[in-house]
């Protein structure tokens, strides 16, 4: 067996979705409700990149230091880490809708304090209030939802907060579009983002607790009147009764309903082997480089050659766009295709795009524009000092010239032709204006390069791929793997595994970059997809279609196997176990 669904699932389960919310409201406005914190997520994930090229212009200590760059951008990330750890205990021990406000209150606060920042530490303060609230959100809202939301459409409404979040992603991006001009810039697009955070909390003090933690909590007659409210009047009775059978077992195990021993927790076997697949998603998610690409989108198409802010801006907005797209694909395949088979699916193209970009990187660094002496003596006494001091200059390039750190220069393309040879010139803000003075670009950050647009068709085919599989399957199926008594503090070790592992590439791409180069850097990505891969295919059940408290009997039995493209059994078979 591979996890089972009924067959009729398989035919219409996105048709069912939209009917079940149709004929039944109150599901679709618990789920966009709760699902406003993955808007919250995505946000702050897409808002940095396009605001940290104007922080660099506005704090010159954040422009020549790549470490304070990094820590502006990875200090939200080291917040949500102990925002997911803290989360998981407040959801089993407040409830899952009060986890939820304080994330909110705590988001709320770090906007404001971004918005105001005369500093970059403040700025940098800003950013871990901010990560708190984000890490709470990130592994509360999915969980909610999953909780409040009929079996045969889980994964589609789960995938509603993965939505939320690409789309809170493609709406930094406009936002930061739409403040390119306006005085303050980098402040308007963090500050912004208050404004999703107070609207979910008036939303969510609207709403009722999850249902299943009220349950636990033995406080029935309201998680009845609740599921009553979200399940079919022929459905919910038997819906009530596998909810008092899972939390019977566990008090005839435990003894009691309240105490969670941790020693116990690991040697569960149906939790361990939940961990094993859930943490594993989430880290082999941030490792297989998706937040480089969403942090420093912008800078990976300066990287690419292409010079100014707002071309930069604009060409993320495609791949912000493509991943929301993207996210929408996923509602409609979650609970048709399955989650496994969207996770392989999408970690083939992740492999193949990633190898393209680790490719046209090697090209664009190795075919840059050569450094011509007549074009920068034609900029009086602004050569670069090292480009100066060698004797022979006929072998310096673009690349070259932009690695020079004593000061730091800059390449002035020809008027003529941005791909001819150039002036190198220090790098600072009047010989950029002259450069732009003469109809030139200027470049600081990548060279110019013909191959610059398949740099942009290697981000789209990433997009593409990652974002209906490995974007939105690692948090459904966390949201759905863990038995009730322990989903809420599994549910924040996978959360903070996600966050540890997004701090570690957000910390380390940009040092990398310059000292391994963007081609070997991505070839690295490409590596630990393959990994990833396999961990997949060997370690992942697959739980389409199978009521909560039917996944942890089939993780008790083991009961997936590796043929994930056949038909998948129904719950009761165990032939296949493995």
């Amino acid at each position: 067996m591979e996890g089972g669904v009924h067959a009729e699932a398989d035919i219409s389960a996105f048709r069912e979705c939209f009917s079940l919310t149709w004929k039944n409201p109150y599901v679709l406005r618990l789920a966009f409700s709760a699902g406003i914190g993955g808007l919250l997520f995505g946000y702050d994930t897409g808002v940095i990149s396009g605001a940290l090229l104007y922080i660099r212009d506005d704090f010159k200590s954040v422009d020549r230091r790549t470490v304070l760059q990094e820590s502006i951008v990875s200090m939200a990330v080291a917040g949500a880490i102990i925002g997911a750890a803290i989360g998981g205990w407040m959801n089993d021990r407040y409830g899952r809708r009060s986890t939820i406000l304080i994330a909110d209150f705590l988001f709320f606060s770090g906007a404001v304090i971004m918005a105001s920042a005369p500093n970059p530490a403040a700025l940098i303060t800003g950013r871990v209030f901010v990560g708190l609230g984000v890490g709470m959100a990130s592994m509360t809202s999915p969980l909610y939802i999953s909780e409040a939301s009929p079996a045969k459409i889980r994964g589609a409404l789960v995938s509603t907060n993965g939505f939320l979040i690409t789309g809170g992603q493609f709406l930094s991006y406009l936002i930061n579009l739409a403040f390119t001009k306006a005085p303050g810039t980098w402040r308007w697009m963090l500050g912004v983002a208050g404004v999703p955070a107070l609207v979910q909390f008036v939303l969510m003090l609207l709403l009722p607790e999850s249902p299943r933690w009220l349950y636990r909590k033995g406080r029935q007659e309201e998680a009845k009147a609740i599921l009553r409210k979200i399940y079919p009047a022929h459905e919910v009775e038997t819906e009530i009764q596998d909810l008092k059978e899972s939390v019977d077992k566990e008090v005839q195990e435990e003894g009691s309903s309240e105490k969670i021993n941790l020693i116990k927790l690991l040697k569960t076997k149906t939790v361990r082997r939940g961990l094993i697949a859930g943490v594993g998603l989430q880290v082999f998610q941030q490792f297989v480089g998706i937040n480089t690409v969403m942090y420093y989108s912008p800078t990976i198409v300066q990287l690419a050659g292409f010079a100014s802010n707002q071309t930069a801006l604009l060409l993320s907005l495609v791949t912000a766009g493509l991943n929301a797209c993207g996210s929408i694909v996923s509602i409609y395949f979650i609970d048709r295709t399955g989650r496994k088979k969207l996770l392989i699916i999408s970690l083939f193209g992740v492999i193949i795009s990633l190898g393209l970009l680790s490719a046209v990187f090697h090209e664009t660094t190795s075919h840059s524009p050569m450094v011509s002496l007549a074009e920068t003596s034609h900029f009086s006494n602004t050569t670069c000092p090292d480009y100066s001091a060698v004797a022979k200059t006929e072998s310096w390039d673009c690349m070259k010239c932009l690695k020079a750190s004593s000061p730091d220069c800059g390449f002035c393309a020809s008027a003529a032709n941005k791909l001819f040879p150039g002036a190198c010139l220090v790098s600072n803000d009047d010989v950029k204006k002259s450069c732009h003075e003469e109809g030139r670009e200027w470049y600081t950050r990548g060279c110019p390069s013909k191959y610059g647009w398949l740099a942009l068709i290697g981000l789209a085919l990433y997009i593409i791929f990652f974002s209906p599989g490995m974007g939105t399957v690692p948090w459904i199926v966390n949201s759905e793997i863990y038995p009730l008594r322990f989903r809420g503090v599994c549910g924040g070790i996978a959360a903070t595994a996600n966050w540890i592992s997004n701090l570690i590439v957000a910390q380390s791409f940009l040092s990398l970059t310059q000292a391994i180069g963007t081609s070997w850097t991505f070839l690295i990505f490409g590596v630990i997809s393959v990994i990833a891969l396999i961990f997949v295919i060997v370690c992942v059940p697959e739980t389409k279609g199978l009521p909560i408290e039917e996944v942890e009997k089939m993780l008790e039995i083991r009961a997936f196997h590796y043929k994930f493209w056949s038909k998948n059994h129904k719950p009761s078979e165990k032939g296949n176990a493995v």
